[in-house]
């Protein structure tokens, strides 16, 4: 249970649904409220397509790549740790200026940027990783892991979807509350990887 709510926390404050609630309204504010929620929806089926292939085939690219786990824990903790501190002091940066004008000359914007970087990004993918390598050998695991992964894409579709309405009552105060209370969870989490992966690597040389 404890790994539950641990991988449900984790997922949620990655791919933090309520601070991209500003980034959808700029990107699709201009579009029908029905293109809206097909945009949402389109957006959050091809980010889960690429979260399940990461957990599928994760572990096994790395292996092939001959990177340790351990190795990819400390990497990943350092990504989140600057995501982290990225959100806490309001530096939001999971696209470009000339990547954001692309967008909007796009009609479509559900994969880019929606899906890729924002929903599914380095952060998540990197997340996702580590947690099926916990779980590895146990099939039921990962299906738990790609269904809570499931519970928090549907949380960001129904964010999406009720966008408008959801900003006007917070106001951007109150997102941006939110946002850096988020940050500061996603720091500590990241500081466990740090630590969990150097200790754990630390100890594998040893008994080499």
């Amino acid at each position: 249970m404890a790994f539950l709510v641990k991988a449900f926390l984790t997922l949620f404050v990655v791919i933090d649904p309520v601070g991209l609630l500003p980034i959808f309204i700029t990107l699709a504010g201009r579009y029908p409220t029905t293109q809206q929620i097909q945009i949402a929806r389109r957006s959050v089926l091809v980010a889960g397509m690429i979260m399940l292939g990461f957990a599928l085939v994760g572990n096994w690219l790395l292996r092939y790549l001959g990177i340790t786990i351990e190795a990819f824990q400390v990497a990943a903790g350092l990504l989140l740790l600057k995501i982290a501190l990225d959100m806490v002091f309001a530096h939001r940066e999971r696209e470009t200026e000339q990547e954001e004008q692309e967008a909007r000359l796009r009609e479509d914007i559900s994969v880019f940027p929606l899906a890729i970087p924002l929903l599914a990004g380095p952060g998540t993918l990197a997340s996702i990783l580590i947690l099926t390598s916990d779980v590895q050998g146990h099939g039921l695991g990962i299906v738990m892991i790609l269904a809570i992964a499931a519970v928090v894409l549907f949380i960001a579709y129904t964010l999406f979807c009720l966008s408008e309405q959801i900003a006007k009552r917070l106001g951007q105060t109150g997102v941006n509350v939110i946002t850096r209370v988020l940050g500061i969870l996603l720091a500590a989490l990241a500081v466990q990887y740090i630590t969990d992966g150097a200790t754990a690597a630390i100890k594998m040389s040893m008994i080499r």
